[in-house]
């Protein structure tokens, strides 16, 4: 009896070896599309009044985990059924991206007079909903490319690799959001606490103060090229005939292109049809 046990807690063990493995090797795989999610995610959590940020920011988290809570087994046996969904879906998520970043770029060029404190104020769970929706996009290229990496593993090691990566991202993304959210706050408390005492203090901290507007417009313009970006490598790399368009042409190219020019046309339907259900 004892040796049966024994022999179980060997098998859990060399199990949970071989899922850390297969997680590192899906996870470094995936570091490109997180540090586009970590720049996407952040520019959309910010721009609150102080007291709604962390709020805000859980309330996404939350979003996420229920997002990656359907992705991945959704994607487990669309993987294992019915693979050539998975192309299908990645390519409408990218439309849905590129649409996302050229508004914010037709909106930065031709309609800037637009109140920030009104989008605060008025429409903080209209923000949440597209963060939400946005990662829930991001997540499903995340668990795809992590799900490539372990596919020729046993079913257990792919769903727990895969359930580990999803978890694993959406802690560190909105964890270093939570960050940088909050360092103006961390700023102000360094120069309350330095008084006159410490110089040093003191401008560490009104550097963290007056640092913050400035990285939050990095991360606005990070995160809106990220979309882009994405978009258009999710283009590239599953339409068969933008993959095989111009080959002599670099990668970043192509997915700019692919990105913009698709975007364009999604704003541009989506335009139309507002118009026309006006006129109805």
């Amino acid at each position: 009896m004892a040796s049966g046990f024994f022999a179980v807690l060997d098998d859990i063990a060399s199990l949970m070896d071989d899922v850390a493995v297969t997680t590192k090797i899906a996870a470094t795989k995936t570091v490109g599309i997180l540090g586009d999610d970590l720049a996407v995610n952040a520019e959309k959590a910010t721009g609150f009044i102080a007291s709604r940020e962390l709020p805000v920011l859980w309330a996404i988290t939350k979003g996420s985990l229920l997002n990656k809570l359907i992705i991945v087994p959704v994607a487990l046996l669309l993987s294992a059924f019915f693979p050539a969904a998975i192309n299908v879906l990645l390519v409408l998520g990218g439309v849905y991206l590129a649409y996302e970043g050229v508004e914010k770029i037709i909106e930065f060029l031709f309609h800037r007079s637009k109140s920030v404190h009104t989008v605060v104020f008025t429409e903080e769970k209209a923000k949440i909903k597209a963060a939400v929706t946005t990662d829930f996009i991001l997540s499903i290229e995340i668990v795809i490319i992590a799900l490539g990496e372990v596919a020729e593993q046993s079913l257990p090691i792919q769903i727990l690799s895969v359930s580990a990566v999803a978890v694993l991202a959406t802690i560190g993304v909105y964890g270093i959001v939570a960050l940088i959210v909050r360092t103006d706050d961390a700023g102000l408390r360094l120069i309350k606490s330095s008084g006159s005492k410490s110089l040093f203090i003191s401008k560490l901290g009104l550097l963290l103060v007056r640092a913050l507007p400035v990285v939050i417009k990095v991360l606005a313009v990070v995160g809106t090229l990220a979309l882009v970006l994405v978009s258009g490598g999710i283009f590239t790399h599953h339409i068969g005939f933008l993959h095989h368009l111009v080959p002599g042409v670099p990668a970043i190219f192509k997915e700019i292109t692919a990105g913009l020019g698709i975007g364009l046309l999604a704003v541009g339907v989506m335009t139309t049809g507002r118009k026309i259900r006006e006129l109805i």
